[in-house]
């Protein structure tokens, strides 16, 4: 968990506001307080950060799979991404939501929320790439239905195998965690003080 607890040393830090609080007259709808800062970590490449126009509403850690399959390709068999399996924990620990195909994040509250890949930046070489994705469809009127854009930042492991994609039909499940933070649109001026 070593990636996670540097994102949450970097989100306690230069920005006012309770992080385990919601917006004034809004409630979590998921398990527990998810983690909401105003001042989102500066992403490790351009093409990652999020439209000006947006905020940082929330951030869920995940720990599951990334889901391959040994297909037929025009070089022979290769590994084949096919989805996400991961469940949503909110900074106290405790289940918040599930991550699958979609790629779709659906918290407790039944809302959901489908994104599309904007760009990518492989941080780390031996981890799945850091990602932007812009919301493409919603469901439900909890949490997720304002989600403008996401991002998976701090990612851990869920490459596809090197070897083993000898017989077509073969899945592999390779653990992975990450932590995606959640945007929604931001209506009139910010509160409280600019980000660093």
């Amino acid at each position: 968990m070593v990636a996670m607890t540097v994102v949450a040393g970097i989100f306690a830090g230069g920005c006012g506001g309770d992080p385990t609080s919601p917006p004034e007259g809004e409630a979590w709808a998921v398990s527990g307080a998810v983690k909401s800062q105003r001042c989102p970590p500066a992403p490790p490449a351009p093409s990652l950060a999020v439209p000006s126009g947006n905020r940082l509403a929330f951030t869920l850690d995940a720990e599951g799979v990334q889901i391959y399959q040994c297909l037929a390709s025009g070089a022979g068999l290769a590994w084949t991404f096919q989805a996400p399996e991961a469940t949503l924990l909110n900074p106290g620990g405790q289940t918040a939501g599930h991550h699958f195909a979609g790629p779709t994040w659906q918290t407790n509250d039944g809302s959901s929320v489908v994104g599309a890949r904007v760009a990518g930046a492989t941080v780390d070489p031996s981890a799945i790439p850091w990602l932007l994705l812009s919301a493409v469809s919603h469901d439900g009127s909890g949490r997720m239905a304002k989600v403008s854009f996401i991002q998976r930042f701090d990612t851990v492991g869920g490459l596809a195998p090197t070897t083993g994609c000898d017989a077509a039909g073969t899945v592999a499940r390779i653990d992975y965690r990450a932590t995606y933070l959640f945007y929604e649109p931001e209506h009139g001026a910010p509160q409280g003080p600019p980000c660093p």
